[in-house]
């Protein structure tokens, strides 16, 4: 039987605050982030988003960064997510050239680019700009504001890369690459995302309402999430608790379409089944399924087929947090299961926000606040062309 794969420390920042105690605190007294665009600099106000509460400034005061330095939204979040989980693993600047870092984003430094580019064309102010529009700057930043990992990559395929982040972590500990990595993903707002969404026509100008037959498509949001993944034995040699053991993953592409999910779900179908098979579980073991249910008419479709072909007429508990924090995108897979992780511990099924209505053969996710005692929760992932990841959470062996 293979070594238990721990998490040891996890941090999180959304627009439902800042840290794990805030998520919480939101998460249990159902107070949703989403709202009034405030920070991102565009004409389309119509649309709800769920932004983290603080400028880029603000944020490099939090953190110590002098002003004019140069950065980027996806890496200042996703350092304060990155220091919280740091922290609680207890990992110093000194252990970690024996650490791996594994982010997903999509998104990079487009913020910054968009804010520059006519100055791109014009002439060479804010140049230095341009060398931290890709992906991996922006990991590379993140990871290099703590010290020199062992190794910093990045992962990019869109709404699933935080969960592949994951995965990938697990995937180099199984095979005895490294005894811990740190992985999750970070991603801002931009007008990229925004007017990307809205081309797609699948951007609601209300509040998102996931698994609703009045659904009619997503509100974004941005934010990061880390999760220290390590063996069982390398937590016990350090004298650290774990949080929550990673008991199961799958990852499964359907390819269906290049951003439709396939209307029976298999993709989704595939990477849970794969999940519930390496942790050795039953469907009738999982507790609670935080849905990727991103509110639009063929997702919450698609997942609810999905859904009922894994756990047959019995579909435990499902609800998608996404009313909370908006679409994260590319970082939901890590922000979800940083939710996961304190459901897991306070004994709490996140409520689906805004739901009334059952769709027509759809599943009814939770709608109220309940306390329920959780051993295993699956989450889901599930990115454009069908790239879908699903992992299981379960309460930590040691």
């Amino acid at each position: 039987m293979a070594e238990p794969i721990l998490i040891t420390g996890a941090g999180v920042v959304s627009a439902i605050g800042l840290g794990k105690q805030a998520t919480l605190d939101s998460l249990l007294s159902n107070r949703s982030g989403v709202g009034k665009l405030a920070y991102l600099k565009t004409d389309h106000k119509e649309f709800p988003v769920g932004e983290v509460k603080f400028t880029n400034a603000e944020m490099r005061a939090m953190l110590g960064i002098p002003e004019g330095t140069v950065s980027t939204r996806t890496s200042l979040m996703g350092m304060l997510a990155l220091k919280e989980a740091l922290d609680e693993a207890r990992l110093t600047q000194e252990m970690l050239p024996k650490v791996g870092f594994i982010s997903g984003t999509t998104v990079g430094g487009m913020d910054m680019s968009e804010q520059f580019y006519l100055d791109y064309i014009g002439n060479e102010a804010h140049k230095e700009y341009i060398s931290v529009h890709d992906c991996g700057s922006c990991s590379e930043m993140t990871a290099d504001h703590f010290g020199k990992f062992a190794f910093a990559t990045t992962l990019s395929t869109a709404c699933s890369s935080a969960a592949n982040a994951i995965i990938l972590g697990a995937n180099m500990i199984r095979c005895g690459e490294a005894d811990i990595v740190v992985v999750g993903g970070s991603e801002c707002i931009t007008k990229f995302h925004l007017n990307g969404f809205n081309s797609l026509m699948i951007l609601d100008q209300q509040p998102c309402r996931p698994f609703d037959a009045t659904r009619n498509g997503l509100n974004l949001g941005e934010g990061a999430a880390y999760l220290v993944l390590e063996t069982a034995e390398s937590a016990r040699r350090r004298g650290v608790e774990g949080l929550a053991q990673l008991s199961g993953y799958g990852n499964a592409c359907d390819a269906f379409h290049q951003t439709a999910s396939s209307p029976d779900g298999e993709g989704a179908y595939r990477a849970m089944k794969d999940a519930l098979d390496m942790a050795g579980l039953d469907a009738t073991a999982i507790d609670y399924v935080n849905a990727h249910g991103t509110g639009t008419p063929n997702n919450d479709a698609s997942e609810s087929q999905a859904l009922k072909r894994v756990f047959g007429s019995v579909v435990p508990p499902v609800s998608s947090t996404k009313p909370f924090t908006g679409h994260t995108t590319s970082a939901s897979g890590s922000i979800e299961a940083v939710f996961c992780i304190l459901a897991l511990q306070h004994g709490f099924l996140p409520v689906n926000l805004n739901w009334s209505q059952p769709i027509e053969d759809g599943i009814v996710p939770v709608s109220q606040s309940t306390e329920k005692e959780l051993t295993h929760v699956l989450c889901n992932a599930f990115g454009f062309g069908g790239n879908d990841s699903s992992f299981i959470l379960s309460k930590s062996v040691i």
